[in-house]
């Protein structure tokens, strides 16, 4: 009986280590997802200021210390085109959470079972003793 509940014991142990990495690189996705909002809303007001100017007006990029000038259709090619990869990452991102928080359910349900099997072993080698 001994033999059970250690056997069980590093189960439990086994899961919850498994269970603590699913929660750490769930948190990491999360992260990454919420500093891609932030860079989506930051592209999409440029993308507004840039619809604003006229075409005959300048745009400068900040290259290191030196602003150089841009051609006004070549940086809303490239703001839209940030925005569209920075979207396809944002429905990667959502898509991991998602599986991440399935394999989260799942390993916290095992644990369960697994907590659940070791109070009864205890509860029939309290019996037996």
């Amino acid at each position: 009986m001994a033999a059970n509940l250690e056997r069980i014991q590093q189960q439990i142990q086994t899961e919850v280590e498994k269970f603590k990495g699913i929660q750490k690189d769930l948190q990491k996705s999360v992260v990454t997802r919420q500093q891609l909002d932030a860079q989506l809303a930051e592209n999409n007001v440029v993308k507004e200021e840039l619809d604003k100017i006229e075409s005959e007006g300048n745009v400068y990029k900040l290259i290191g210390p030196v602003l150089v000038k841009q051609d006004l259709e070549e940086a809303k090619q490239t703001v839209s085109k940030r925005i569209d990869y920075i979207s396809g990452e944002m429905k990667r991102q959502d898509t991991l959470i998602k599986d991440m928080e399935k394999k989260k359910t799942t390993s916290r349900d095992g644990l369960s079972k697994l907590q659940q099997d070791y109070q009864q072993a205890l509860t029939k080698a309290a019996m037996k003793a």
